[in-house]
């Protein structure tokens, strides 16, 4: 992997406590643009975009929005290790912090089997797949240009993942996960790694719609091993898994009210030991979801 020195505190210390997570693979890159500038206007650290098979690829994408922002640190969540071979993985995360003056977090997950079966691999043994995938990142090269190397983070969820995480990145990336999940994380992780918890969140008062369009959004998360599973390790029951989620697994996992009780739900997170939120407003266009990062911004 590269081995030129990071000093991850300083890291820490300019993402700050909360960013965003916003899905840009499907919008126009004018859009894209325009939004990651909005993000670090509101005054976010960073700016987090996942991979799509169907839509644009996330390393081309993160450039557009690196050079459209002065300050955003972006972090890909997560770059899929099925899309690229992990020398490609590690020269393009090199030459994006190159090129944007060390803004950029490579974050890596093995995906599900789902997606990665529509990609043509076969979705077997992930962990040890995200071994080898590092393995391959340590045993290449990089000869171009790099003052800092870029912070390299997996998507780790349940224990021996986490361990991974400490024993060979920088930390994590979580997703769809309450704040007891990034307090045992934390202490599988230990005090120095990276820890950056997505929170999808509804902006929306009324618990009946706001918990109704939760649900919707919990479906597809709770269909897939890797999150149920997770949530079961919790002491999660398989009911509290059914229809979207019971009202404590969806209370839980996707802070939904007020701005200020929004806010409340990611500032949990942190005295759970995170280092950095990403918040991810549920809503129908790029612009809704901006908006609402404003009020949610003013209340952090």
């Amino acid at each position: 992997m590269l081995a030129d020195p990071l000093d991850l505190d300083a890291y820490k210390r300019r993402l700050g406590p909360y960013g965003a997570w916003l899905g840009l693979a499907f919008v126009t890159g004018g859009e894209a643009r325009a939004a990651a500038r909005e993000v670090e206007r509101l005054g976010f650290g960073s700016l987090w975009i996942p991979e799509s098979p169907t839509g644009k690829e996330v390393l081309t994408l993160a450039a557009h929005v690196l050079d459209a922002t002065e300050r955003l640190i972006v972090g890909t969540g997560i770059a899929t290790i099925w899309a690229r071979d992990p020398v490609a993985a590690m020269c393009g995360a090199a030459n994006l912090s190159e090129a944007s003056d060390s803004r950029f977090i490579l974050g890596l997950g093995v995906s599900h089997g789902p997606i990665v079966e529509r990609r043509g691999h076969v979705y077997e043994k992930p962990l040890t797949a995200m071994r080898n995938y590092l393995d391959g990142m340590d045993a290449s090269r990089y000869r171009g240009p790099l003052a800092e190397r870029p912070p390299v983070v997996i998507a780790a969820l349940r224990p021996k993942s986490l361990v991974l995480a400490r024993d060979r990145t920088d930390g994590s990336h979580t997703y769809f996960v309450p704040a007891e999940h990034t307090r045992l994380a934390r202490a599988v992780l230990g005090p120095a790694a990276l820890l950056t918890p997505e929170i999808a969140v509804v902006l929306d008062e009324n618990p009946d719609t706001a918990r109704a369009t939760a649900r919707e959004y919990a479906k597809t998360y709770l269909a897939l091993p890797n999150y149920a599973n997770t949530l079961r390790d919790l002491g999660y029951s398989e009911d509290d898994l059914l229809d979207g989620g019971s009202d404590a697994l969806i209370d839980a996992v996707i802070p939904w009210g007020t701005a200020a009780s929004i806010a409340a739900g990611a500032a949990a997170h942190i005295e759970a030991g995170a280092d950095h939120v990403s918040i991810q407003p549920i809503a129908e266009t790029t612009s809704e979801k901006l908006t609402q990062l404003a009020a949610i911004r003013a209340a952090l």
